[in-house]
């Protein structure tokens, strides 16, 4: 990151737009966070009272023995301990609860939004980094509240309280003991910046760690499968020394700042003893206050040496939040303007001059039209990136448009309510996506409305039935991460049963026998059948003998279609799709 970029990072952190949108977050705490206000001002104020205390035990029934107001006097010390130790409690427990509150409404409200957006939001962002801003950036946020704002504002008005009592204890002795303070505040500064440039790096290098590690363990068979451990090990090895390089620069920061403040606080302990020294022999200092004024430095240069880190903490949190509220304001939502309910449509569904691009005027769908009747199954058939999926995408509303029409039942789709409509399509993809958690609840999603019975029926139904007995704790049975303790053939009928339970209007099955083997497609293929019997089906496949029985073939090549027609008409007319055939058959007799 360029230094000028940094400057602007660190300077946004300071935007009291940002502070206020956080503090949008505080106002269903707002007692809790003014009681936390509360006792912070409180522990400010209670602060050099025991000093004081001390002092006048010291001076009064010390050096002048009497032994019942010594007692009474350590009593009273005693009770101000207690109090001081029951309000430091409640000011930390208040403070971090207000923070894990606050970011859990965060994170919730940051993943509602994330997933809302667009599939083209996440076509230029790697997951890696939306991992980041939703756990690693809202927990700095959360030291903001817990270990930032209130507890900085209790620093300066303790600071502030102290050095008023110290001045009106006595003036000239507060003011030999504070000679050191103007070089306290350069050094503190200077440690503000160089951790706070260290700060950013760290989060930024983070980011990328999380990216990296999440993309590459996601694909790690493809790491495997080509013998690239070494090469990404060494990837992985630069990332991580930048991340190890940013962190030594904030360790040497502190390695730096923290020596010099226990010197300069060495310092005015030894100006004050000699000067209180000098005082006690001439008569206009007593020992009380000697102690009362080293006890009141400790104090002193406690909060000073925690404000820079805690400013830190601050500006860092503030960094973290513009980043988690870049994403909360990524205009990236499909539009859910749509007041018709799809539930009760029939399933006729018609594509009219559809063109569509990606990126600007990079058309993938030039001028497609074609419509499917209740009922009836049509096929995609053509090369990878023809422009079949595009299709898909289209129908559910994943992607927009550009021009043209799309229309179930007469009423353009974008009519529709959103949830609606893709609730009444249902899709299974030739890379099935299971969750790491049981069988039945990766076919009903956790919808509390499909029953165990639903289930076992549709699995029956479909074919599985049979495998999923035989697994450990039958529908029970935990499929692990992306269902990695089953087969693809088997993922695939999960696919299928998870159709078929929510009953969709409209079916897409997108290369759903493309990676499968024989045996699985006889399972598959039976379960196609069982799937689109009275229902719009839009097949998606590569091998031909899967939708010779279709009631509509639609031939597409570069975003266009070529040909229309079903199998029998296609083979006349003696064009793309007989080519297509016949070399999938070659060596097989044409009935």
């Amino acid at each position: 990151m360029s230094k000028e970029k940094k400057k602007s990072v660190i300077g946004k952190a300071l935007d009291l737009v940002i502070l206020k949108r956080i503090f949008q977050y505080v106002k269903p705490y707002k007692k809790t966070f003014l009681f936390a206000v509360f006792t912070t001002i409180t522990l400010a104020f209670l602060s050099p009272v025991r000093p004081v205390l001390i002092q006048y035990t010291f001076d009064h029934y010390i050096a002048k023995p009497d032994a019942h107001m010594l007692l009474f006097s350590t009593e009273i010390l005693i009770l101000l301990l207690i109090l001081e130790s029951f309000t430091q409690f409640a000011d930390s427990f208040l403070t971090n609860k207000i923070a894990q509150n606050i970011i859990k409404d965060i994170r919730s409200v940051l993943y509602k939004h994330v997933i809302r957006l667009r599939l083209k939001y996440y076509d230029n962002t790697p997951i890696g980094t939306l991992v980041t801003r939703s756990v690693s950036d809202i927990e700095v946020l959360a030291d903001m509240f817990s270990d930032g704002l209130i507890s900085i504002i209790g620093d300066l008005l303790k600071v502030i309280v102290i050095l008023v009592v110290m001045i009106f204890i006595n003036f000239k002795l507060t003011l030999i003991v504070l000679v050191p303070i103007p070089f306290l505040l350069i050094a503190t500064y200077i440690f503000k910046k160089a951790v706070q440039s260290s700060f950013q790096d760290v989060r930024t290098q983070v980011a990328r760690l999380n990216a990296f590690v999440q993309e590459h363990i996601t694909g790690m068979n493809i790491v495997q499968i080509f013998n690239r451990e070494k090469a990404e090990s060494e990837k992985f090895e630069k990332i991580n020394a930048k991340h190890r390089d940013a962190n030594i620069r904030s360790i040497m920061a502190y390695s730096i700042f923290f020596p010099i403040v226990e010197i300069l606080s060495s310092v005015s302990i030894g100006l004050l003893v000699w000067w209180g020294g000098r005082g006690i022999l001439n008569a206009t200092a007593t020992m009380g206050q000697l102690v009362e004024f080293i006890m009141f430095l400790n104090l002193l240069f406690r909060p000073i040496r925690q404000l820079a880190d805690k400013f830190n903490t601050l500006q860092m949190g503030m960094v973290s939040s513009e980043r988690v509220f870049k994403v909360l304001d990524t205009d990236e939502i499909i539009e859910n303007n749509g007041t018709k309910e799809a539930s009760g449509i029939s399933g006729e569904v018609e594509l009219k001059d559809i063109w569509f691009a990606y990126n600007n005027n990079d058309f993938v769908l030039k001028n497609i039209s074609f419509s499917v009747k209740k009922g009836d199954t049509v096929a995609l058939v053509g090369a990878t990136g023809a422009g079949k999926s595009s299709i898909i995408n289209l129908l559910n509303r994943f992607y927009e448009y550009n021009s043209g029409s799309i229309r179930i039942d007469g009423v353009n789709i974008r009519e529709y309510e959103l949830t609606s409509l893709r609730r009444n399509i249902g899709v299974v993809l030739q890379d099935v996506f299971l969750f790491s958690d049981t069988i039945a609840n990766n076919i009903s999603l956790n919808n509390s409305s499909i029953s165990r019975e639903k289930i076992i029926e549709a699995s029956k139904m479909v074919g599985a039935h049979e495998f999923i007995s035989k697994l450990p704790n039958t529908y029970d049975y935990n499929v692990m991460e992306r269902g990695g303790m089953l087969s693809v053939g088997q993922r695939q009928l999960i696919s299928f049963i998870r159709a078929y339970v929510y009953d969709p209007k409209v079916l897409v099955l997108d290369e759903a026998t493309s990676s499968i083997d024989t045996e699985s497609e006889k399972l598959i293929q039976n379960a196609i059948d069982i799937l689109t019997k009275g229902r719009t089906s839009i097949v998606i496949a590569h091998r031909l003998a899967t939708i010779q029985k279709a009631d509509k073939i639609i031939v597409m090549d570069n975003g266009e279609i070529l040909e229309m027609g079903n199998h029998q008409e296609l083979l006349k007319k003696n064009g793309q799709y007989k080519k297509l055939f016949e070399l999938q058959f070659k060596d097989e007799i044409v009935v």
